[in-house]
């Protein structure tokens, strides 16, 4: 046995032990008894401190200062490996499992406060959270910036400011494209109720047509749709109500876009730490790109307006251009992930920036509430008329996930990019999603971007791939020439 061989085969157990604390929140979500919160919260945290003393393990280090990568996949797990040592050695190991241990319990906290409607009772645990993290992201910056160590965790390579200067080039055309489109007519949308067995019945037929593989995953509801594990074991999940299929159909398109990503890695990788997306924001991308550009085009919904007629009869819509306007209709609305694709990321700003100000002590975490409200008012022309549809709508900042909100609109950049060189390499696209055909796309993106896991840096991946720096401006030119023809501009 050499070093690598050394160093792999202890890596492949920390991966395995860290595969299953992502089940241990995967069921949390979806199948934890009710009043379970508390026992998790501390096996999380014995999982957690076990992750971290491998993490940190002295070995690590001595390995890699032995190891000189002889081919460029080695490189790559070597760079990997050494980032996640170099962090772990950052973060106190009793900090790491507080950490562990408070946000799986600010979890249901955070639900039970959604569900009464009650910032005031979760305020507490999130100061608590806001805390930890705020000493964890000390830890790791040293004397850089607190919020792009955060970043770091989920977007290697990129900062806060270069973050915001994006945003800043992207806000004033997504502004004006929605101030343009809300002057005119607005499509209607979908009318009456819809069984919720059938809507989970054709989203697993949806998550096949997508090339999701049910052999080696799940489809579940959970009050927030997200997908878990990477491998032989990618789960989904997704949500339903009787009103809006829409919810349940998209979101299922969207974690599919995730678990393809997982699913479709190089095998050889398993168990490494190549063996996963490599960013938030390039897995991002694949989900919007299977979501919008793809799901949400005038050739697949027309399929799936059959799909839908064969399920529900009547949707109350008259044809299948009625149908692409319904599941396209730019519309006010406060939850990020029914937002339309004009106004979504508008959405991920105003988190950015109040989650910025939280990590530089500039906002209390008892007035995130307000700040929260004056800002979507500033933003979106009115106020928002619950907390569950303001402040406690999405679940991370309860699980300490400060620094993941902006790179949902990386990618939709990185997705802007790499559709573009989709429609080049799949002249056929249109044609083949007009019969629910997915495939050309799919295959283009697993070959191109998917099976290579974190083997590449995130810019480096879609720059390979879509054949350009990556940057805004394919985005904005989808959305405006998209959204220009369907209200007519």
């Amino acid at each position: 046995m050499t070093a690598f061989d050394d160093l792999m085969a202890f890596q492949r157990d920390t991966q395995a032990l860290g595969q299953i604390a992502g089940r241990l929140g995967w069921d949390q979500e979806t199948m934890m008894p009710r009043e379970s919160a508390s026992q998790r919260g501390e096996e999380m945290a014995a999982i957690e401190g076990v992750l971290h003393a491998r993490r940190s393990d002295p070995r690590v280090g001595d390995w890699l200062e032995q190891i000189e990568a002889d081919d460029d996949v080695a490189a790559a797990q070597l760079r990997e490996i050494r980032r996640s040592y170099e962090r772990a050695g950052k973060v106190p190991a009793d900090l790491s499992r507080r950490i562990a241990q408070v946000t799986s319990q600010a979890q249901g906290k955070w639900a039970a406060a959604r569900s009464d409607e009650d910032v005031a009772s979760f305020l507490p645990v999130l100061e608590e959270v806001v805390a930890l993290k705020r000493e964890e992201g000390q830890a790791l910056a040293g004397d850089g910036d607190v919020y792009d160590a955060m970043v770091e965790d989920y977007e290697p390579g990129t900062t806060g400011a270069q973050i915001a200067a994006i945003f800043d080039a992207m806000r004033p055309r997504l502004v004006d494209l929605r101030a343009a489109v809300l002057e005119m007519p607005t499509p209607a949308g979908l009318s009456g109720t819809f069984d919720e067995s059938k809507q989970m019945q054709l989203t697993r037929r949806l998550a096949r047509t997508f090339g999701y593989d049910m052999a080696h995953g799940r489809v579940d509801k959970a009050v927030h749709p997200f997908s878990s594990g990477s491998g032989d074991d990618v789960r989904i999940t997704t949500r339903t109500s009787e009103t809006d299929p829409f919810n349940c159909f998209y979101s299922t398109i969207h974690e599919v876009g995730h678990g393809a990503y997982e699913q479709n890695i190089d095998k050889s990788f398993l168990l490494t730490p190549l063996g996963r997306g490599v960013s938030m924001g390039v897995h991002e991308s694949q989900s919007r790109i299977y979501e919008n550009q793809l799901g949400r085009s005038r050739a697949f919904t027309g399929w799936l307006f059959e799909q839908m007629q064969e399920a529900f009869g009547d949707v109350g819509v008259a044809d299948a251009d009625a149908f692409y306007g319904a599941v396209n209709r730019v519309h006010n609305g406060y939850i990020r992930t029914e937002a339309d694709e004009v106004q979504y990321n508008l959405h991920i700003m105003l988190r950015f920036d109040l989650e910025r100000a939280l990590m530089a002590g500039d906002l209390a975490v008892g007035d995130l509430e307000a700040a929260w409200n004056d800002r979507f008012d500033s933003d979106f022309g009115y106020g928002v008329d619950r907390p569950s549809n303001g402040c406690l709508q999405d679940v991370h900042w309860s699980v300490g996930l400060f620094g993941y909100f902006p790179t949902y609109s990386l990618g939709n950049v990185y997705a802007g990019c790499l559709y573009q060189a989709l429609r080049t390499a799949v002249p056929d696209l249109d044609a083949e999603l007009a019969v629910g055909e997915t495939s050309g796309a799919t295959e283009w993106l697993r070959e191109n971007l998917q099976q290579h896991g974190s083997l590449y840096e995130p810019r480096s991946i879609i720059t390979r791939a879509s054949g350009m720096e990556p940057g805004p401006e394919p985005l904005l030119d989808y959305l405006e020439t998209k959204f220009g023809a369907l209200y007519g501009l």
